[in-house]
């Protein structure tokens, strides 16, 4: 039921117009030697613009967010972080088909040049988009973010992912920039085991003892809010987690 609450938001038809946009980059990006002499500098043949362009078909230019309010930022973002998102979407840990389908194949070694190209992208943030919600349900996604609640045993959002939400090297994310619609998806696919990471999978538990309310004021408070210019992960090894997450054995 809960897979229906958080998906039931992006339409088959944008689904699949999603995808017909992915095969089209797939086709654009495989007649690119036939293209090359029509192609800007920065998409010639085999610089890493050119081989990411099916990724930027949604993402947006230098992956810094598709503009229907689904697929996530990816600039800035920690390498080891893209690069194990790039390895769970081929080996099926993660599922979203048009991603599976965009890398079956890829070797592991071509899967790090790509998160290391859009982790070196810095382009600047959008304004927030205004959160449509009662301020009581802001202000329950501000505490469940900053402060947790813990009498559910519910950490707060910054004990794993920094003070400013910025995340932190090498593997954990930000949480400021993305759209409302990703967030509430993403926590929603955690509690129904669409989406994992490597065991103990500390997100997934997490996400199992948040309510759907908890999550629609989540993910409306966090695409509220401004990204600072300094935006930035924090230093490996400057967070100490409340409990054992194996993404971070996992390098």
């Amino acid at each position: 039921m809960l897979a229906l609450i958080f998906f039931r938001r992006v339409s088959l038809t944008r689904f699949w117009a999603k995808t017909r946009r992915l095969a089209a980059a797939a086709v654009v990006f495989s007649a690119a030697p036939a293209l090359a002499q029509d192609a800007p500098q920065a998409l010639q043949p085999g610089t890493m613009a050119a081989r990411v362009a099916a990724c930027t078909a949604c993402h947006g230019e230098q992956g810094r967010a598709g503009a229907d309010g689904y697929y996530p930022r990816l600039a800035g973002k920690p390498q080891d972080y893209l690069y194990h998102q790039l390895l769970n979407f081929r080996d099926g840990r993660r599922q979203y088909r048009p991603m599976s389908h965009l890398l079956t194949g890829l070797p592991d070694a071509y899967l790090q040049e790509m998160a290391a190209y859009f982790s070196a992208q810095h382009a600047p943030y959008p304004p927030p988009a205004r959160a449509d919600v009662s301020a009581a349900t802001l202000e329950a996604g501000r505490q469940l973010a900053l402060s947790g609640d813990p009498a559910r045993g519910l950490p707060a959002c910054a004990a794993c992912h920094g003070a400013a939400l910025g995340g932190a090297l090498p593997v954990i994310p930000g949480l400021l920039g993305l759209p409302r619609d990703y967030i509430g998806s993403q926590i929603g696919s955690w509690k129904n085991g669409l989406r994992r990471a490597a065991a103990p999978d500390c997100m997934a538990d997490v996400a199992n003892k948040l309510t759907p309310e908890d999550i629609g004021a989540l993910a409306a408070w966090l695409s509220a809010q401004p990204v600072a210019a300094s935006y930035a992960p924090e230093p490996a090894g400057t967070l100490r987690l409340p409990a054992e997450c194996g993404s971070q054995a996992q390098r």
